[in-house]
């Protein structure tokens, strides 16, 4: 009688410890989980505009998905609707009811010494993501044309011999930062780096110059796709340059050279 009064608890006790396991096995599945449209819902450029303020952002002429399979639309958003929207907010309080409330943002950042580090970080960041956004688009890529080719062939011998150069100085860019292509005040095309939001504008700039084309290196603009393989990032910012209007800013800043000349 007790050998069956045993088996008959142990066939209790596993009975009590299956309940308990189907228990928290229904518990965990229950567990209310994002859905679909939370994981992938996506902005439109169209709505975001600034607050009041002499700056404004940039229109973007496509959306957030049409730099795909390049630059994941999320990251656009982000990047686009977050942290550029977020420097030229900033940048329109710290401006407002000031001397520099009139100024242009290349008159500011003249001004932005380093010990200005919120201006000089707000200034420089609504001019960098600018300039950024204005230079990239879909169904780009390939070479400049006219007048900037041929600068490129003169100074850097080929198109491909910038190419490399430019890749390199971005990839040994450490951290946050940017990569340029500018115009140094001989009129010459250049390739540089700097650091957090700063460009070759600010005063005592490592290499000053005009910019005409920037890659934002900062983690923001690549993680969420890229991850850890920022070469491959550099490498498809080729495939989305919109050459048109890097001509463009080139043909401004060889002017606004030659102008400035006593």
């Amino acid at each position: 009688m007790k050998k069956i009064n045993l088996i008959g608890a142990w066939l209790c006790l596993i009975v009590i410890i299956v309940a308990c396991s189907k228990k928290k096995l229904t518990e965990v599945v229950e567990v209310p989980l994002p859905t679909v449209n939370e994981k992938i819902a996506i902005g439109d450029p169209d709505d975001v505009s600034a607050d009041a303020g002499p700056f404004e952002l940039t229109k973007l002429k496509f959306s957030y998905e049409a730099l795909l399979p390049y630059v994941d639309a999320m990251t656009m958003d982000i990047h686009y609707a977050k942290h550029y929207l977020s420097f030229t907010n900033n940048l329109n309080k710290i401006v407002d009811d000031t001397e520099m409330e009139d100024l242009t943002i290349e008159e500011i950042l003249a001004k932005a010494i380093p010990d200005s580090t919120r201006l000089r970080n707000n200034a420089g960041g609504y001019y960098n993501h600018t300039l950024f956004f204005e230079s990239i688009g879909p169904k780009s890529g390939g070479k400049p044309k006219d007048t900037l080719a041929q600068a490129i062939i003169k100074d850097f011998g080929t198109f491909e011999n910038f190419k490399t150069q430019f890749k390199t100085v971005a990839y040994q860019q450490l951290g946050s930062g940017w990569a340029w292509l500018i115009v140094d005040k001989s009129g010459h095309l250049q390739v540089t780096s700097t650091s957090n939001q700063d460009n070759p504008l600010l005063p005592k700039a490592t290499v000053s110059g005009i910019p005409i084309l920037a890659l934002d290196l900062w983690e923001h603009a690549y993680f969420l796709q890229y991850q850890f393989k920022k070469k491959n990032y550099i490498d498809s910012f080729f495939t989305i340059i919109n050459w048109s209007k890097v001509s463009e800013k080139y043909e401004a800043a060889i002017e606004k050279n030659v102008n400035s000349i006593p």
